[in-house]
């Protein structure tokens, strides 16, 4: 028996349930479902065997399938890429997105914008704290991809415009309604924000990196001959991962961490590994993409057990995240309560499918974790309270939360709470 399935003989009480991060009505049951020939799998094992499947499915989510037709050019984009193609990519750019390479380039970074901000929520008395976590993520991920020559401001505001897509529902406020003309003027929003940030980001980058190479994305996609336009539809798949969900999950965190008292001072007087697993367990409750989609290739056999599923080549396939990240028969009875030192079946991830699987697997993992320590053990020194519950809305898109109205305010009788040397120490 491996470390992550050896029973957890502490057994701490968990620390909570789930926010109300999915649409609503959603399904839980049952593990495998065909609705209008459409699967629908929310089984870990299922789930996990069809993200490993990379030769009898092909990516079917993020509108790929229409991207598809529409694509021109020597250099499929990363995440509509399948196969060698896709391999040799992830491969190629591995080196911007390990540990080592994170902590090195990245570290001070995050820490001298985290200060800034923290400091400036610190002065202010509070904060709408979304806003806040758009500003840190752009900046962030900006240096890894090679956006830095355009104002930063200005991109996370075209960023916010492009990737608020339709909005499925909402909690805790009223719903988006739209008439006709609202309808046709959203419709139009991707497309004119998608230009501005072309222009006003994208191109800067490509001019400065053609004169001098950096080491990032950009300049790396230039060395590979890809194409201006290629290297726009580059940028965006690395801001949705590494600026919009990163933006959300932060949000998220802090709502855990900030309504749990007992939590919080455990986290903070936490070390490193120890503050990442709390945050791998709230991820792994809410992960920021709810689905993931695939389309079969050829016929596939799903096994868990003593079930057997036949799947016919060209199945669209609606793989259910949140439901295959608290499966109570491969996690436990309480999967759907917050408990870092949970264990796990052996193979299985802290964060289970939450950054993916397989060939798809997000490669920028660890950065989103580091990041949003960094900056939450700063947030949560500041004797802050919400105002109101936030505000939960879906994304179709990408099939995401959105985390908004995260109004923090200075609570009565609170001072600032003094860093412990553990909760700093790298």
């Amino acid at each position: 028996m491996s470390d992550d399935a050896r029973p957890d003989t502490r057994c701490p009480v968990p620390h909570g349930d789930r926010r109300r991060t999915a649409p609503p009505g959603e399904r839980s049951a049952p593990p495998v479902e065909v609705l209008d020939g459409v699967w629908h799998i929310r089984s870990l094992p299922l789930v996990r065997q069809v993200l490993r499947e990379a030769d009898a499915t092909v990516q079917a989510g993020f509108s790929a399938e229409t991207a598809r037709q529409g694509m021109t050019g020597d250099h499929p984009p990363v995440l509509y890429a399948d196969g060698p193609e896709h391999r040799r990519q992830r491969t190629a750019t591995a080196r911007f997105f390990t540990p080592a390479a994170v902590s090195r380039r990245y570290r001070d970074l995050m820490e001298e914008r985290a200060d800034e901000l923290v400091e400036r929520i610190r002065q202010d008395g509070g904060t709408e704290l979304s806003a806040i976590t758009l500003r840190y993520s752009v900046e962030v991920a900006a240096q890894v991809v090679g956006l830095t020559n355009s104002d930063i401001d200005g991109m996370s505001r075209r960023l916010e415009r492009f990737f608020s897509g339709p909005v499925t529902g909402s909690t805790g406020g009223p719903r988006r309604r739209t008439g006709r003309v609202g309808a046709v003027l959203g419709s139009l929003r991707p497309i004119w924000a998608m230009n501005a940030f072309r222009l006003r980001d994208v191109r800067p980058a490509i001019r400065a990196r053609r004169e001098q190479p950096q080491e990032d994305v950009v300049s790396h996609l230039l060395a590979e001959g890809y194409t201006d336009r290629e290297i726009l539809v580059e940028c965006v798949t690395y801001a949705a991962a590494g600026m919009a969900t990163t933006r959300e999950f932060i949000s998220v965190a802090a709502w855990h961490l900030f309504e749990d008292d007992r939590l919080r001072e455990e986290y903070l007087a936490a070390d490193e590994p120890a503050r990442h697993a709390v945050l791998h367990e709230i991820l792994r409750l809410e992960p920021v993409v709810g689905h993931l989609y695939r389309r079969t290739t050829r016929d596939l056999v799903l096994e868990d057990g003593d079930e057997r599923h036949e799947v016919p080549a060209g199945t669209l396939l609606d793989l259910y995240v949140r439901q295959a990240n608290s499966d109570e028969q491969a996690l436990g009875a309480d999967a759907r309560q917050l408990r870092p030192e949970r264990s796990r079946p052996r193979g299985i991830r802290p964060e289970v499918l939450s950054f993916g699987d397989g060939a798809h697997r997000c490669p920028g993992g660890f950065l989103a974790i580091q990041e949003t320590d960094i900056f939450l053990q700063r947030l949560l020194r500041l004797p802050l309270e919400f105002a109101h519950p936030p505000r939960v809305s879906w994304v179709e898109l990408i099939a995401a939360y959105e985390v908004r109205d995260v109004v923090l305010r200075v609570g009565a009788g609170q001072g600032w709470r003094t860093p412990s040397p553990a909760s700093t120490a790298r």
